[in-house]
């Protein structure tokens, strides 16, 4: 239930992406210049995410997340029945702020699982909630091509409104919510976690730079689809979605590499997937099985690392699991939010081309954060000269 409502959840926000192209005219806007309204919508998910997400450590989560839900449904509506662009895009921004309910689940099953199982629990849900984000575009797509794009958040409330009925009714008792908090203190808290977990920065650096490699390409691929060579339709660009599902299945076998204490490794495996994918991506430009394979590898490297980040993290405060989901994904979708900014900008400028040196650019950032790391901590293992030197100065005093 947790994976299912996750996906369903997420997908709200990336409705869009193959939509750009007929959104557009609809409020006289080239595609190209729409795809802001992609980073739109992030930028409202991660201030949702650092507003609304740390309340699931001190409040009732089930409450909070049906509650957010029949927000969501009123969002989508007020998109689909949307006369001008401006009332569109608030709507969207909104959508955004409220589907974090999604992350507020990924916690809540966290705490449901013994510590030999977080991993592949994690795994497991956010196999559900990537699949979402790229099947969103499969099914927005196909219903476009059906019935129009204000069908899409149509159909999409009404499956909001059936999981928060059947998520209220589910949902795992959650007897928090009788305590006494500060929500000022709850926010300081975050920078307290910062500071006595380093490694939750560091893995939010990471996760960052990988959703921002993989939103540069999602953003840009309903332009390269809807131009020459291809000319698809949105079902067709939607179809692509289905691609980039297999990267999900990344998602389990990362998490059980964490449990069995790889994860600092997976994550460098993870984070060369990426930057090799988009030699791929250039050439796919005019090879459609060269983009399939582009897109296989992007989606295994940023999901399989998405899993790796989260199962460590996870394990280092079981009492703040939704504040280091805050931390962590509030970078998260800052970081796609640029990215996606970063591909409409990259495009306009130098084409395709610009596109893949952007992508390439935040993967190699990625890689070379990931190795700094990964020497940093064999530098601080290794055994201090001076003070073996002290010691053995010691002992022969002695």
């Amino acid at each position: 239930m947790f994976a299912l409502a996750s996906g369903i959840i997420i997908a709200n926000i990336y409705y869009s992406q193959p939509l750009l192209a007929t959104i557009a005219p609809t409020f006289g806007f080239t595609p190209s210049r729409l795809g802001f309204l992609v980073t739109l919508t992030q930028i409202g998910y991660a201030g949702g995410m650092l507003l609304i997400v740390p309340l699931g450590d001190v409040l009732n989560r089930r409450t909070l997340i049906v509650s957010l839900l029949l927000l969501t449904v009123l969002a989508l509506l007020a998109v689909a029945l949307s006369p001008s662009f401006m009332l569109f895009a608030a709507a969207s921004l909104i959508l955004g702020v409220t589907s974090t309910a999604a992350q507020l689940q990924v916690p809540f099953a966290a705490s449901l699982a013994t510590d030999q199982e977080r991993g592949h629990v994690v795994g497991t849900v956010m196999s559900g909630l990537l699949l979402g984000i790229l099947l969103a575009r499969t099914v927005s797509g196909t219903i476009a091509h059906l019935a129009g794009w204000r069908t899409v958040y149509g159909v999409a409330a009404v499956m909001i409104l059936v999981l928060t009925v059947c998520l209220a009714r589910a949902l795992p008792q959650d007897k928090r919510g009788n305590q006494t908090w500060r929500y000022d203190h709850l926010m300081g808290s975050l920078l307290t976690l910062l500071r006595e977990h380093p490694a939750i920065g560091l893995r939010s650096l990471y996760g960052a730079l990988g959703y921002a490699s993989f939103s540069v390409f999602w953003t840009a691929l309903t332009f390269l689809l809807s131009a020459a060579p291809y000319h698809y339709s949105e079902a067709k660009i939607g179809a692509f979605g289905l691609a980039g599902a297999a990267g999900a299945l990344a998602a389990g076998s990362a998490g059980r590499m964490a449990d069995r204490g790889h994860g600092h490794r997976a994550t460098g495996i993870f984070s060369a997937v990426m930057l090799v994918s988009f030699a791929f991506i250039y050439l796919g430009a005019h090879s459609l099985v060269a983009l399939l394979i582009g897109v296989l590898l992007l989606d295994v490297g940023v999901q399989g690392m998405h899993i790796s980040n989260q199962s460590v993290i996870y394990a280092l405060a079981p009492d703040a699991r939704s504040r280091i989901t805050t931390i962590y994904l509030t970078a998260y979708f800052f970081g796609g939010a640029i990215g996606s900014s970063a591909a409409s900008v990259a495009y306009e400028k130098a084409g395709w081309l610009g596109v893949c040196l952007v992508g390439t650019l935040f993967s190699g950032l990625l890689l070379g954060a990931w190795l700094v790391a990964q020497y940093s901590q064999k530098k601080s293992n290794r055994p201090d000269i001076r003070a073996i030197t002290h010691n053995f100065s010691r002992e022969s005093q002695t």
